[in-house]
């Protein structure tokens, strides 16, 4: 069975766990393909949990999840030096962050210093407890759920931590026919069990043959395009957005556009990018990265049409 072959059958295989959420099994799958941390919004009860722990089940990798709360502290995430009175000496105790898949729920309900002590982990793949630094095991990645803003006790990540995820995802409720089989199934508790499908051999192997993906100059422009309009709207001719657009994407946008591209070329079947495939996951790695002005909330325009106006402006190659 080809590496491609198992990569359709792992995607069959988390679908016995979750029903719908085609978008957020996609996501997490290219968040795997390419080392790109994953950011799961959406109100409780979408499958966001369910999502990450069933492809947590289907991939022999470690995983471990933490409950982001308002009194948990950074060593909680990430270790601390502890005294063994048995020995007398200090000595490092690992935290959850010690890990290939670390869930971090609910993300946004944890005070500042908790969601900062991920930064250096999520992006050097390495963690500082006193004086020593560990690195953490390969593959590292991190999907995290918040809750909306809107919701009580749910505060604003820093857009520091923000720019580590490649994606963010809006989760949505399921059509009707959708939420009819997962009462039926949740009911009768019905589920199939998730076996394991790829271990990680087969995933770097998946990873060595997106890098082979062909891309054409004129659509890596046309990506650059996109983010630089984000930062000078005026230059691109989109005057309306100038007094809208507080911060511009960063070059870590740019970055993760080329490597998610790729990566969803290859799980929709293809060896070359096309459009379809800036336009699949454009919105999920710019929402984050967008901040928008005062003015904006005031008009009640959000970041996706912000997005929308900026792929209507640029023409596609």
């Amino acid at each position: 069975m080809s590496s491609y072959e198992k990569l359709s059958q792992l995607k069959e295989e988390i679908k016995k766990g979750v029903i719908g959420q085609e978008e957020m099994i996609d996501s997490i799958l290219i968040g795997l393909l390419t080392n790109g941390h994953i950011l799961l919004e959406g109100v409780p009860g979408l499958a966001k949990t369910t999502t990450v722990k069933a492809v947590s089940d289907a991939i022999d990798l470690d995983f471990k999840r933490v409950q982001f709360t308002p009194d948990l502290l950074p060593s909680d995430i990430i270790g601390a030096q502890i005294y063994d009175m048995k020995t007398g000496e200090f000595k490092i105790k690992k935290g959850p962050v010690f890990t290939n898949l670390l869930l971090a729920d609910e993300i946004n309900r944890a005070p500042a210093k908790v969601q900062s002590a991920l930064l250096e982990v999520m992006q050097e793949r390495q963690v500082t407890i006193a004086e020593d630094s560990f690195k953490v095991d390969a593959p590292f990645l991190v999907l995290a759920t918040q809750n909306p803003i809107e919701q009580e006790g749910a505060y604003s990540l820093p857009e520091a931590q923000l720019d580590r995820f490649m994606f963010k995802i809006v989760v949505d409720y399921n059509n009707k026919e959708q939420e009819y089989e997962i009462a039926k199934k949740a009911t009768m508790n019905s589920f199939e069990q998730i076996n394991k499908i790829i271990d990680k051999q087969t995933l770097e192997n998946l990873k060595e043959e997106i890098k082979n993906i062909h891309i054409d100059k004129e659509l890596e422009e046309y990506i650059v395009d996109i983010i630089c309009a984000s930062r000078d709207p005026k230059e691109y001719g989109l005057d309306e957005l100038v007094d809208i657009i507080h911060f511009g994407a960063s070059p870590r946008a740019t970055i993760d556009m080329f490597k998610a591209v790729k990566a969803n070329a290859y799980l929709r079947g293809n060896d070359h990018v096309t459009p379809i495939d800036i336009a699949l996951i454009l919105k999920a790695v710019l929402r984050h990265r967008i901040i928008l002005t005062y003015e904006a909330q005031a008009r009640e325009i959000n970041v996706d049409d912000v997005i929308q106006k900026i792929i209507e402006r640029i023409d596609i190659p």
